[in-house]
């Protein structure tokens, strides 16, 4: 709740969407504002019904994506919405979504509103969170141009061509050039609005002075349902291709790089992230993004700001990187860059309050158990699945912070079952064993996760070694909530709720879980892979190492290309006996 408290107070005034997280970082409520800070606030203040109170409980974390407009907002807010299903959000039918604006294909086009686009039956345009607005646009521009009307063609012309509002292709003897009326409403459907706004204005004034006051406003709806309709939008684009817009903004330090993600012409998604900033920023950038595509598949265009060399991105991701100069494209690399640059100035301004507040909590974490110094923390955990595939992990902070390049992952060769206690011994003793062996640095405290049971393995190794390192337990409660410090089997110290230092400790004893998991993951994925790989012909020791190494899940081997299994030696007959026999199995 502390960092949220301090994120809260670096929202900006401006309209976009947001995301509430739970503690397992999955999205629980999405919503949007026309002003994000006043918005997001009013969650955290004042009274609340029993069901906000409720989602305000689960929420661990919160992000945002600042749009142009709150209209851009709503139909984010829809996107997001239909892509994660969050548990708060009311369930989106099909018959909830926002409408397009259609104009047909085939030989006599109808102008409509549909829910369900689909590229090949005409040109979209759209959505529209004003759907009274949509059905009032399509019924005008039916009056003003002559376009079929009816589902199917009758045999003979209909009331519709007497009025002049349609050319009957249901009797005309030789196919209708629609290009010049299509090409109007296109243009008008894309913001062209002026000539029929003028001519629906002129009706409405000369309404006005005839005193005609129900008439006159009539066509100022008219009007403003025109302006609600055609007003630009950037999160739907109609030619529904898949597409990533990418923008990175930097300072002295740190880059901060936006990926937005557009699925099916829709903005479904975005990824954030900040790294250190080493001499030549665009090239980290898409050394970073070819790790990223060697991960993720890479969709159908990747679209790049200005700032990037169009050889150097042709030659990390060929044809589909593309550097737009003008249009929606150039505006949403735009609005990329620009939450890359908010994210940017406000990670500064948070890691500067928050680094403030963990030091004040390391100093508390000394003063509660009378130590003189804990600038360096190795924490432990463990994990396995049934007493299968049994490892344990460490992380390293140093001065609150989490040091990466410290890290460390380990097998358990020992503890062969689910021996908690076991596997603290074997970790301990290798992990320190090593350190004196090779004169490495020691840390100031030990935290593993676990009570006194943990805590009294992890001491007996330590002073087996000589050692005179503390070691703290952290003890969850029945609900696995951080509850109390064990300092070297003593008994238990307490922790206040709500503080920096509940906080710290609550990200040490998450990220350590997290770590321990994704490896475990990792270890179960290649277990399970190294089973399916040793009934098949053709695969030898040699060739499973590799594939194992190349591709580390089962579903990346399926969805492996040619040239991926070309790069470890293997011939595209053999792929198809791997890829097939993996799918049967």
């Amino acid at each position: 709740m502390e960092l949220i408290k301090e994120k809260l107070k670096l929202l900006p005034d401006q309209p976009g969407s947001y995301q509430f997280y739970n503690k397992f970082g999955k999205i629980i409520y999405v919503g949007k504002a026309k002003n994000l800070k006043s918005r997001v606030k009013s969650y955290f203040t004042g009274a609340h019904n029993s069901k906000t109170t409720k989602l305000v409980s689960e929420i661990a974390d919160f992000s945002t994506l600042i749009t142009k407009t709150e209209r851009e907002a709503l139909i984010l807010e829809l996107n997001l919405i239909k892509e994660n299903l969050p548990k708060y959000n009311i369930k989106l039918t099909d018959d909830s979504t926002y409408p397009f604006i259609v104009i047909t294909n085939g030989i006599a086009p109808k102008i409509m509103v549909s829910r369900e686009p689909n590229k090949g039956d005409g040109i979209y345009f759209g959505p529209y969170p004003n759907v009274y607005s949509a059905k009032e646009t399509v019924r005008l521009l039916n009056k003003i141009y002559p376009v079929r009307k009816c589902e199917k063609l009758p045999k003979k012309a209909c009331l519709y061509y007497h009025m002049n509002q349609c050319l009957a292709p249901c009797i005309a003897k030789e196919p209708i050039n629609w290009d010049s009326i299509l090409n109007e409403v296109k243009a008008f459907l894309k913001g062209d609005t002026k000539k029929v706004k003028d001519k629906l204005k002129e009706e409405m004034y000369l309404a006005s002075e005839e005193l005609k006051y129900e008439k006159a406003l009539e066509y100022k709806n008219l009007i403003d349902h025109i302006d609600h309709t055609t007003e630009k939008q950037l999160m739907n684009l109609n030619d529904f291709k898949d597409r990533d817009f990418i923008a990175y903004a930097s300072d002295e330090e740190d880059v901060s790089l936006q990926i937005l993600k557009m699925r099916s012409g829709k903005i479904v998604d975005s990824s954030t992230d900040i790294f250190p900033k080493y001499l030549d920023v665009s090239e980290q950038v898409i050394t970073y993004l070819y790790q990223y595509y060697d991960t993720y598949p890479m969709p159908d265009e990747v679209l790049f700001q200005d700032s990037f060399s169009t050889e150097s991105l042709v030659e990390a991701f060929g044809k589909k990187a593309i550097i737009p100069k003008i249009g929606d494209k150039k505006k949403l690399v735009d609005l990329a860059f620009k939450n890359a640059l908010y994210d940017l100035e406000n990670e500064r301004l948070l890691h500067k309050n928050v680094s403030e507040k963990m030091s004040e909590a390391q100093e508390a974490f000394k003063d509660l158990l009378g130590l003189d110094n804990i600038s360096r923390i190795d924490i432990f955990d463990n994990a396995h699945l049934f007493g299968a595939n049994p490892i344990s992990c460490m992380v390293v902070y140093k001065d609150g912070k989490p040091a990466k390049n410290h890290y460390r992952k380990y097998k358990l060769k020992n503890t062969k079952k689910a021996d908690d206690y076991g596997a603290f011994k074997e970790v301990i003793y290798r992990r320190y064993q090593k350190a004196l062996f090779e004169k490495q640095a020691l840390p100031d405290m030990i935290l593993v996760d676990g009570g006194k049971g943990q805590v009294s393995s992890a001491l007996n190794i330590i002073e087996s070694l000589g050692l005179t390192i503390p070691v703290v337990g952290l003890k969850k409660n029945d609900k696995h909530q951080l509850d109390a410090l064990v300092y070297n089997n003593n008994n238990d110290v307490p922790l206040e709720k709500g503080t920096y230092l509940y906080t710290l400790l609550g990200k040490m004893s998450e990220e350590v879980h997290r770590f321990a998991i994704t490896f475990h993951r990792q270890q179960r994925s290649k277990t399970l892979m190294k089973s399916k790989l040793d009934d098949i012909d053709g695969v030898g020791p040699a060739r499973k190492r590799k594939l194992l190494e190349k591709f580390i899940t089962i579903d990346n081997m399926i969805q492996g290309s040619s040239d991926d299994y070309k790069s470890i030696g293997i011939n595209e007959t053999l792929r198809d006996r791997i890829i097939n026999q993996l799918k049967e199995s």
